[in-house]
């Protein structure tokens, strides 16, 4: 969850954040640390849009948060018209996002989360270069995140 707040603080307008990982590896958890990051409101609850495949959250910038584990590929998402939600302003953040991969923008940062024990997991973060060093610098203020 803090390490998700964190980077809700960096991310911007247009930022799209690709989450990958096995069920359990917190995905979810983590958006709703970026969601808190991004200024949610406390009192909203964050939840993964399994079966409505997309959610939105205002914030000091909005929040659109996918679930794509029940389409079958790219194909179900361009039918809905994902392209404004991509560039509409908000950040965008898309769980199981290797089913789509083919069609995120480029400069998408990507999550790749695993499941190490009950308590721990291993994040891996990937992204344009700008966007990762202020990931990095809010990741590395304060707290007790261990890196390795």
């Amino acid at each position: 969850m803090e390490i998700g707040r964190r980077i809700g603080t960096a991310l911007g307008g247009g930022d799209i954040v690709a989450l990958i990982g096995e069920l359990g590896s917190g995905k979810t958890c983590l958006t709703q640390g970026m969601a808190k990051g991004l200024g949610v409101a406390e009192n909203v609850p964050v939840v993964s849009p399994t079966f409505t495949l997309v959610n939105e959250y205002p914030g000091r910038i909005p929040l659109v948060h996918f679930d794509v584990y029940r389409l079958s590929g790219p194909g179900d998402l361009e039918d809905m018209g994902y392209e404004e939600y991509f560039y509409g302003g908000g950040v965008v953040v898309i769980e199981w996002a290797e089913k789509v991969r083919e069609i995120l923008p480029e400069k998408t940062i990507v999550v790749r989360m695993a499941y190490v024990d009950e308590n721990t997991r291993e994040l891996v973060l990937e992204g344009p270069p700008e966007t990762m060093g202020k990931l990095e610098e809010r990741l590395k203020s304060g707290g007790s995140i261990s890196w390795r």
